[in-house]
């Protein structure tokens, strides 16, 4: 764990250079607008450990998977999102030093994420020979308004001398990936060019023919006054640049400001993308720093009155929130159904910025009640579309008739994971997505989904699970074998009991939901009888004999059930035992001592009373929590969030906030040594989610609206706005009890009784 960050609620701030942590903080300190994304990676030249990033959104490579060995129904590649142009690069050098803050001194180092209004700002001192020296001052956006623009305002002011100055601002494609396999470059030239004061470079991905253009234009400023330098173009193979020496003048700001542009042929014709580009950069010079600025910070008051969550009385946890809604807010915005959620944003490579199970279980809830509907439309849109990938990487495993597994990893619909136990057995990601249909239509009642798009995906997912069970003569019941649960610290186990219970469960929605649709919407059933193929008789019969006789492990003795069959044989330690040198255990321990272990890596039965909250007692929770929770290391950062909102829902205060602030500070105080990486931008979901839906008691039940607050010690209160069936709720929950206000009338219930909101008016209930 590291605490080197400063707290504020508003913002993130460094102070101090640390080149041991520069790669933590070009994480954290991550830009993106949803279309493309930026490290926070220095602009001048930087020799020391760094990762360098900029994403743009839906461009990846299909890379070669590396495996010792092939088995039938493994994926071709491992899809990644790639590093594309370094639009925001500036060489600086001062009388002929170049300025490395690998290299040179740096004194007054401040780095600031202003979360409120949308931009990163840079300052410090260099020191230069002689006791000179030079205040650097850089600040940055990526608009949220003209989504494929970026923008740079990069001081440099002289103390104690005056001198030359040679600035080189350039585009640079000729990058690479740090988890590139066999060091391979994946961006090809297609054309670049130099005018007046632009610079642009086209390049086109390998495999897969994406081209993007990348380019910038320029401004210069001296003591306030617009100059106008002598350039000298630059251009080498995928490179661009200006270079030019002004006169600088001790105490004297020279300001050059730099507008850049990303444009992809996923969103405009190749042919003219250099076009759009240029067009790009002109137009927003022609705004000027001030106004785009200006714009972001309008379009980031918008997103806060939105989604923001405000907590009294404790200023890290008020941080923590916020910068986890910032980072879901700047990665996706849910405008084009192409696009989701990678586990790690527009902040890293790891996991390959692809799509896993991830939005659908942790993500969706947010944005939901926070966003338009048509937002978390989008996200099952974008399943829906990729059905007939699902479909066949499920025939590639042997199973037929329309049934579908959808991928773990995916860019395009197709499998690309490749680790067998993840590929083969994790199949309870089906699961997620069918739940996430349920989610979506009892959060907005848009019960058109189900009938228009829904119900294609339920079958298909009930098929693959009518698939993958089998009978077993030896028990008289149905079970599953070799499987992996969301603990991945088990691999090909039998009976893994959320599976299964979440196999179930989508047999059973399915089966409503056809029945619903066959009652209220004849014709339309009888379309999807034609093109389904449904069988009532033979195919409805095989999925009610499984829910009626399925093997669920069980441990009647403890009253829980059971992670997996056999799960008790394992020598049962406890968390607390460990000895912290022996923390995280997939740093420290072998593979086979991980999976010999009753060690969790993340919720596992509890990722199903979780999901399936309402299928449970409150007593049989417990039991189950009591007994699990001791037992997870919590070495995945989707697993803090779902033990935070079952601690509270059980009235374990402490416990629920301990789990809070674990996966809400996860990045900020780089909990599991690995934030370096990117940051864990879909368990940030989990953590809006710990909130709402923990200290909040948030639930839909019935179509309506649940609340059961409940208040943390630290906190003197907090307050969440959401949107539900076209109404806007806010709830503030205090010392002196609970408050409630809507923008239409609504009938919501505070623990379990019924209480009426007026319209615009404030309800106020004492606890």
């Amino acid at each position: 764990m590291k605490d080197y960050l400063k707290v504020d609620e508003w913002r993130i701030i460094e102070e101090g250079f640390d080149p041991h942590l520069n790669k933590v903080s070009e994480s954290i300190f991550s830009l993106g607008n949803g279309r493309m994304g930026q490290r926070a990676n220095f602009e001048e030249q930087y020799s020391g450990p760094s990762l360098q990033g900029s994403y743009v959104a839906g461009v990846y490579y299909p890379d070669k998977t590396r495996v010792g060995w092939w088995k039938n129904g493994y994926p071709d590649y491992f899809a990644k999102v790639l590093n594309a142009a370094n639009w925001i690069g500036i060489g600086v050098e001062i009388d002929g030093t170049e300025i490395d803050l690998a290299k040179l001194p740096v004194e007054d180092f401040r780095r600031e994420l202003n979360m409120r209004e949308g931009y990163l700002l840079r300052t410090c001192t260099v020191v230069l020979e002689e006791g000179r020296k030079l205040r650097i001052e850089a600040k940055r956006f990526c608009s949220i308004v003209d989504d494929e623009v970026g923008a740079i305002r990069y001081a440099i002011t002289p103390l104690g001398f005056s001198g030359k100055a040679t600035l080189t601002p350039y585009i640079d494609f000729d990058v690479k990936n740090q988890d590139a396999n066999y060091d391979e470059k994946f961006w090809e030239e297609v054309s670049r060019s130099i005018e007046g004061q632009g610079a642009f470079v086209t390049a086109r991905t390998r495999k897969t023919g994406f081209d993007v253009c990348a380019g910038m234009t320029f401004q210069l400023t001296q003591a306030g006054q617009a100059a106008t330098p002598r350039t000298i173009p630059i251009e080498s193979e995928k490179y661009t640049a200006h270079i030019f020496t002004v006169s600088i003048q001790e105490g004297e700001e020279t300001v050059l400001t730099k507008f850049a542009a990303n444009i992809s042929s996923e969103n405009h014709d190749r042919a003219i993308l250099e076009d759009v580009c240029r067009r790009a950069v002109q137009q927003a010079r022609a705004k000027g720093f001030d106004q785009l600025a200006e714009e972001q910070a309008a379009a980031w008051a918008a997103k806060w009155a939105e989604s923001d969550i405000i907590i009294e009385g404790d200023a890290a946890a008020q941080q923590a929130i916020r910068f986890n809604i910032f980072q879901l807010n700047q990665t996706y915005t849910g405008e084009d159904p192409r696009l989701n959620i990678g586990p790690k944003g527009f902040t890293g490579e790891k996991y390959g910025g692809s799509t896993y199970w991830d939005t659908e279980a942790y993500c969706l809830p947010f944005y939901l009640a926070t966003a338009d509907p048509q937002v978390g439309r989008n996200l099952l849109l974008y399943r829906y579309k990729q059905l007939g990938k699902a479909i066949e990487n499920a025939q590639k495993l042997g199973f037929t008739d329309g049934a579908a597994l959808y991928p773990m990893v995916t860019m395009n619909g197709e499998e690309c994971h490749n680790e067998w136990e993840i590929t083969f057995e994790e199949v309870h990601r089906n699961g997620a997505i069918a739940h996430a249909i349920y989610d979506y239509v009892r959060y907005t009642g848009d019960e058109s989904y189900l009938a228009d798009y829904g119900v294609d995906v339920l079958v298909a997912i009930s098929r693959f699970w009518a698939q993958r069970v089998n009978f077993s003569e030896e028990k008289g019941q149905y079970v599953m074998l070799g499987v992996t649960g969301p603990n991945e610290y088990e691999n090909n186990i039998n009976n893994n009991w959320y599976t299964s219970t979440i196999a179930l469960w989508t047999l059973n929605y399915t089966l409503e939901v056809l029945a619903k649709i066959k009652a209220e919407n004849p014709a339309r059933y009888a379309v999807l009888d034609m093109e389904l193929g449904l069988d009532e008789a033979r195919e409805f019969g095989t999925w009610r004999a499984i829910i009626g006789n399925m093997f669920l492990p069980e441990d009647p003795k403890r009253g829980i059930k059971l992670q997996q069959e056999g799960y008790m044989d394992k020598e049962q330690i406890l968390v607390k035992d460990l000895p912290a040198s022996e923390r995280p255990l997939n740093q420290k321990w072998s593979w086979d001592r991980i999976l010999r272990s009753c060690f969790i890596k993340q919720a596992d039965v509890l990722q199903g009373m979780f999901l399936l909250e309402d299928q449970f007692d409150i007593d049989t929770i417990r039991r189950n929590f009591e007994f699990y929770e001791p037992r997870t290391v919590h070495e995945s950062s989707l697993s803090p969030c779902v033990h935070a909102v079952l601690a509270a829902r059980l009235g374990l205060e402490e416990k629920a906030y301990e789990m809070y602030l674990r996966t809400a500070r996860l990045d900020l105080d780089d909990y599991n040594n690995d934030t370096e990486d990117g940051c864990h931008t879909t368990s940030m979901a989990g953590t809006w989610m710990a909130v709402v839906q923990g200290f909040g008691g948030m639930r839909v039940r019935d179509g309506q609206l649940h609340f059961r607050p409940m208040l943390p010690a630290k906190w003197t209160g907090f307050s969440f706005r959401i949107r539900f069936r076209g109404a806007v709720v806010k709830v503030h929950a205090g010392r002196d009890g609970v408050q409630i206000q809507s923008d239409k009338p609504l009938t919501v219930f505070v623990n379990d009784e019924a209480v009426e909101v007026g319209r615009n008016s404030v309800t106020e209930l004492v606890s």
